[in-house]
């Protein structure tokens, strides 16, 4: 069996239709309190939304964020009962949430409780001021870097780097306007690819600055312990070493950019044998397949692939 996992959690734009149904039906003493208590502390049927909602229903932020954290929980909870285990954790944005619960950092449900908040504080923003997310594929980070710059100065819009992904991959946040022109420039440059993010805000950008003090209030009403799992950062790209550092991170994590790449690097230099990407879709498992081709990466966030991956790792037989 591979020792040394490092557990990558996806954040908001991996929801799916349906995600967590077949989890359920194949594991459900495992997987069905973590719904059944979702939809009791939410006071929503978050269940129902994850099982039969629609990929419009699945992209409202204040749905989208608990739907996807719990749904990672409940994988994870697979694994660790196949007596599949991480040697560190990290997450991408939302994910991150998952990776210190994961990481004994956060209780589930004030996790939960916070993604949820942090949904519905993010959603008010975009209502406010209309904005979006795009990746632009195939163009270095600072030549996108510096077409947001141009594009802010010339139009005076908010458009800035949101995710340094891969070395061919870029995400762009900000006012449409400003997204629209700088995917504009992009394809006129040279990028192979520009792909609108299925995300309902623009998310990781200064725009969000100014929900920043009313969440914080949130994160100050939860208890952060101290990690009893390596867990590394999305605004530093380094690891966590105390709850009120954790805190501290998830606050500053609302306006600035996720440093994946640089995650990923730590983690390989720290000689991880395997990636899994717990939780719904795939994005971060071809993040890491791409940048560090020789590792194994894995998907395990359906009953199938949970399966397949404990075949891989050298667990129990399922």
């Amino acid at each position: 069996m591979l020792s040394r996992i490092a557990f990558l959690f996806p954040g908001q734009g991996s929801q799916t239709p349906g995600m967590g149904l077949d989890l359920v039906e194949r594991y459900p003493d495992v997987v069905r309190p973590y719904f059944e208590t979702a939809d009791e502390v939410l006071g929503i049927r978050l269940s129902r939304l994850c099982f039969q909602g629609d990929a419009e229903e699945l992209r409202e932020t204040s749905v989208t964020q608990p739907a996807v954290y719990v749904a990672s929980l409940a994988a994870a909870a697979v694994l660790r009962e196949k007596g599949i285990r991480p040697a560190v954790v990290a997450g991408h944005s939302l994910g991150e949430y998952t990776a210190l619960v994961c990481a004994g950092v956060l209780d589930w449900i004030d996790g939960l409780k916070l993604v949820r908040r942090r949904g519905q504080l993010m959603s008010e923003v975009n209502r406010r001021t209309p904005g979006r997310m795009a990746a632009i594929i195939g163009l270095p980070a600072p030549q996108v870097r510096d077409m947001c710059a141009e594009v802010s100065r010339t139009l005076g819009v908010v458009v800035e780097v949101a995710n340094y992904n891969s070395a061919r991959q870029t995400v762009v946040s900000g006012i449409v306007r400003g997204i629209d022109e700088v995917s504009r420039l992009a394809v006129r440059a040279g990028a192979s690819h520009v792909a609108d993010l299925k995300v309902g805000a623009p998310f990781h950008c200064s725009l969000m600055e100014d929900i920043a003090a009313e969440f914080s209030h949130s994160l100050e009403a939860v208890t952060f312990f101290t990690p009893a799992v390596p867990v590394v950062a999305n605004t530093t790209a380094s690891y966590v070493h105390s709850g009120a550092e954790a805190r501290e991170l998830l606050r500053r994590q609302l306006a600035a950019p996720v440093r994946w790449q640089e995650t990923l690097r730590l983690l390989a230099r720290e000689e991880v044998e395997a990636f899994v990407e717990v939780g719904p879709g795939r994005t971060l498992t071809n993040l890491s397949r791409a940048e560090h081709p020789s590792l194994p990466a894995q998907t395990a966030g359906t009953a199938r692939h949970i399966e397949q991956a404990l075949e891989k790792l050298g667990s129990v037989a399922v």
